[in-house]
């Protein structure tokens, strides 16, 4: 092979004419001489990237052919592309395409490098072409070393150094002849494929337990650019050594871009600094959103403002309701000796919240024994904010403050200790030290677990399911985040009570609807719940025709058929959309009009507002009367003693005196519900006038309602 330029970048004697030259310098003169030949076709400038050295900014790099020891992997390509095909890869699209077509298209593996700091390649020669390898120190101990014209044995050295320069005076005689190390080192990337082996000594050492344990890896997880590093190596070193895989499971991580879709760099300013985000953020709230933004196989668009949701919306919910725990036992003094309540025996909203709890527990697992790990942390921040605290704590929040410490509120302890302890170790994976801080916090005092860290605790079990009372409460869960959804569109207070709410539901539904009747009234502030066989009583309903599609259908009958159409009843309009054909007689002619060629036109009944949504329609009447209307004033009311009882940083436990002035409504409604507030506040004394004396006042408007309020502690 002819190869006209030195490894300082120089022509050789070969190139006559530019022989000592540096390549690049001799441009000029290579042009100049083709030109002077007749040889010239074209001179122009390319414009292109080129790559220089990363150590001195202006000094090209050129490609340069010259000898290198191979790995022969290209006899090992059929049996690495077949064991790659039990590895699980997140996405699998990396493992059968990116990194499969690799496999297949393998070429032998280039192993040796011309550097100072690495492996030496463990090969040494004689001049006569004659090679050996050297496979441990014990082997290594064999040679000698010249020193003062003296052979000194490798075995009689007190530190033998396996790296440059002191491996490279290591000698070896046989039969008569001497062999040297060859200069080389070894690819790095050598090194991190031996990892698996290499960090337990094997074989020198803990053989059997390497074999029986530690290999292969359970999992492993790394970026999309060691698709050719990492992950190959690891692949080919294990399939030579082993004939088996390294790693059984691998989640391939994508690049992290910035919030417009840019890769990131300095040059553009787009960068983000971790240690920033973790100092304002925590590294909890970082991890937990890159986790649950987008799945780590995808790249992920990066948004400080999402960071700040998370930390938020998840983080802020998980503490409120630790703290909400911690508080009303404190309180309570509530010291977790009781015994522990069986579920059977429990509340119906305990027996929920514990069952839709070991229903994520089995969520969670399936997810992560997969590596879907997105989805896994998806499912703990649902649960943690949209059924463990606005839900089942919000619906049993009296049970913590309205009572004695009863059964019915040690079983509210004991399942919400469950839960938040639960939580955290479905929690750790993702946010390793607030789950830790509350975990060992919690059973601390509870003593719940005998482990000292949740990252110790066993992990949990599905134990306890009741799935119709799941599938109840999903009902009563769906209706009324669907009427929250309509006060909210039509400016329906939710404070204000309503009268009636009608719903429409599968008559599969049915039964749990009804059952779940109260907890739904109580949730959604209205009075009465009606539950309809279809929503013929709530919306008028029309029918007119589709002519797209009965165009092309009916030829010249269109008018006929959609003057048939437009007399649909109750009858035909329901037939059609439960997807049934409907037979009509066009000039002697039976023909089927089917759901297609029909359009419902629906119209709200004067005085209601009505939403679909999933198969459950909800219907709100609107209408209120003069009870209704003095209910939600006080309601309202109550929340603005309660808000001025926080800004007064009084205790939850703290008794009251309330004096307030206001409108003749006002007082009127206030009067009418006097006990109601009373228990909801802690109030023993409710007066509609206010002295001079001292206490904590502010001024309100409830609806169009001047009104001033007063408090006091009373002195226990």
């Amino acid at each position: 092979m002819l190869q006209p330029v030195t490894r300082g970048g120089l022509f050789t004697s070969e190139v006559t004419d530019f022989a000592g030259q540096f390549v690049k310098d001799a441009d000029k003169g290579i042009i100049q001489k083709l030109k002077e030949e007749g040889k010239l076709y074209r001179k122009e400038t390319i414009v292109h990237s080129y790559p220089f050295s990363w150590r001195h900014e202006n000094v090209p790099v050129i490609y340069y052919a010259r000898e290198s020891w191979f790995i022969k992997t290209t006899s090992l390509a059929a049996r690495m592309y077949e064991l790659n095909q039990t590895i699980n890869w997140q996405p699998p699209e990396v493992g059968s395409g990116r990194f499969g077509n690799w496999l297949q298209e393998n070429k032998d593996w280039a192993l040796s490098r011309d550097r100072f700091w690495a492996t030496p390649l463990p090969i040494w020669l004689n001049d006569e072409g004659d090679m050996f390898a050297v496979g441990s120190i014990e082997e290594l101990k064999k040679g000698f070393i010249e020193q003062d014209g003296k052979r000194i044995p490798v075995s009689q050295v007190e530190n033998i150094d396996l790296h440059k320069p002191f491996v490279d005076k290591i000698l070896f005689e046989k039969n008569g002849k001497i062999y040297k190390r060859t200069p080389e080192l070894i690819d790095v990337w050598f090194d991190s494929g031996s990892m698996p082996f290499a960090q337990y000594h094997y074989p020198f050492e803990n053989k059997e337990l390497f074999e029986k344990s530690f290999f292969p890896s359970d999992f492993i997880c790394e970026g999309i650019d060691q698709t050719r590093g990492w992950f190959y190596t690891l692949h080919a070193i294990s399939t030579m050594l082993f004939d088996n895989v390294a790693f059984k499971n691998v989640i391939v991580n994508e690049l992290i871009l910035d919030k417009n879709g840019m890769k990131m760099s300095k040059s553009k300013g787009n960068t983000v600094d971790p240690f920033i985000l973790f100092e304002k953020y925590g590294a909890d709230a970082t991890r937990w959103y890159l986790v649950t933004n987008s799945p780590p196989w995808r790249p992920t668009l990066f948004d400080e403002e999402g960071l700040v949701e998370v930390q938020r919306k998840f983080f802020g919910t998980l503490v409120n309701t630790y703290s909400f725990f911690s508080l009303y036992a404190n309180i309570d003094k509530f010291d977790f000796d009781e015994k522990i309540i069986p579920y059977e025996k429990r509340p119906e909203i305990d027996r929920w919240i514990i069952s839709k709890l070991n229903s994520l527990i089995e969520e969670y697992t399936d997810l992560m024994d997969s590596y879907d790990v997105t989805k896994a942390a998806r499912a703990v921040q649902s649960f943690t904010i949209d059924h463990l605290s606005n839900w089942y704590v919000r619906r049993s929040r009296r049970r913590f403050w309205k009572s004695d410490l009863n059964e019915n509120k040690l079983s509210a302890y004991q399942t919400l200790l469950e839960c938040l302890i639960t939580v955290t170790k479905l929690t750790a994976p993702f946010a390793p030290f607030i789950s830790e801080e509350i975990y060992r916090d919690l059973n601390s005092v509870a003593r719940w677990e005998s482990s000292e860290s949740v990252h110790l605790a066993d992990f949990p079990v599905s134990s306890y399911r009741e799935k119709l009372l799941e599938e109840k409460m999903d009902v009563a869960q769906h209706v009324v985040y669907l009427t929250r959804a309509i006060r909210a569109k039509n400016n329906l207070k939710v404070r204000q009570p309503l009268k009636k709410i009608m719903v429409v539901v599968d008559k599969s539904l049915r039964e749990a609807l009804s059952e779940m009747k109260d907890v739904i009234l109580d949730e959604v502030n209205i009075k009465e719940l009606v539950v309809l066989d279809d929503d013929s009583s709530i919306v008028n309903k029309t029918a007119k025709a589709n002519y797209k599609s009965i165009g092309p259908k009916f030829g010249k009958k269109v008018k006929a058929v959609a003057e048939a159409i437009g007399k649909f009843g109750k009858g035909e309009i329901s037939a059609i959309e439960k997807g049934e054909s409907i037979k009509l007689s066009i000039d002697g002619e039976e023909i089927k009009v089917s759901k297609e060629d029909v359009e419902i036109i629906s119209h709200e009944i004067t005085g209601w507002v009505v939403e679909s949504e999933e198969g459950i329609t909800v219907a709100i009447d609107t209408e209120l009367n003069d009870e209704l209307i003095a209910e939600g004033y006080v309601r309202e009311f109550v929340n603005r003693v309660q808000n001025m009882r926080k800004d007064a940083d009084f205790n939850v436990t703290d008794k009251i005196n309330i004096e307030y002035a206001g409108s003749p409504k006002i007082i009127s409604s206030v009067k009418s519900f006097s006990d109601y507030i009373k228990v909801e506040t802690l109030a023993e004394k409710l007066s509609d006038s206010i002295s001079s004396s001292a206490g904590f006042k502010q001024e309100w408007k409830v609806s169009e309602e001047e009104i001033v309020i007063k408090i006091e502690k009373v002195n226990s």
